[in-house]
């Protein structure tokens, strides 16, 4: 997994990265996303990766942004920022900590809130009200959150935390999303009322910049 928003800022998958950002930024003008979920239908679809590559565009533009990981099953934004996994989300729900252990990263205005220690069961603690407190305290430091969620038609956690926050961003993967899995994903986040902005293509073929689509 590459952040090539930083290692490579001029290459046209950078340039997409910008766009996506840039198309999220004015999806709605009179009511602008300041918390957004991004997951995929399925497994290894390169949701964490987009993630992060869109959190440093956020920083970059001069946002304040945090990057929460939720995907407390398959934790790997520590990983990719080169971060401890600990402390993290599930120490403050589950130590009562009253101040998110935020991670400064190398990028400016970026800060990563680490998944933490695994829980015993991750959709619960989701959906608990100490989460709901602490997406508020959040907001309270920064312009923009952005929380990477589990593959939707695996568990249950991207339409718990969904939710809870502005919307929801899809990953769709080019040649390896199933056709079934992205219809079956965006009906069971519609059918839990659940504000879908628009999915995102990757791994399209490099005569074409990395697109979006906005319902």
């Amino acid at each position: 997994m590459d952040l090539i928003t930083i290692t490579d800022p001029r290459s046209p998958a950078s340039e997409a990265y910008r766009t996506l950002r840039t198309n999220l930024s004015f999806y709605n003008l009179d009511h602008p996303l300041r918390s957004l979920v991004v997951t995929s239908p399925a497994k290894e679809e390169g949701k964490s990766t987009t993630i992060a590559n869109l959190a440093v565009t956020m920083a970059q533009s001069g946002r304040k942004t945090i990057l929460a990981d939720c995907d407390l099953r398959r934790p790997s934004l520590h990983t990719i920022f080169a971060l401890p996994q600990e402390p993290g989300l599930t120490n403050m729900v589950l130590e009562d900590m009253n101040e998110p252990p935020l991670q400064k990263t190398e990028v400016e205005n970026l800060w990563l809130l680490a998944a933490g220690k695994k829980p015993p069961n991750p959709a619960d603690l989701l959906g608990s009200q100490k989460v709901d407190q602490i997406i508020a305290l959040l907001q309270e430091k920064a312009d923009v959150m952005l929380f990477d969620a589990p593959p939707v038609i695996a568990v249950a956690d991207a339409v718990i935390l969904g939710a809870k926050v502005d919307g929801v961003l899809l990953v769709i993967q080019a040649g390896k999303t199933r056709r079934e899995h992205a219809e079956r994903a965006k009906t069971t986040l519609e059918t839990a009322n659940v504000r879908i902005v628009g999915a995102t293509l990757t791994n399209a073929p490099k005569d074409q910049a990395m697109g979006s689509y906005y319902e």
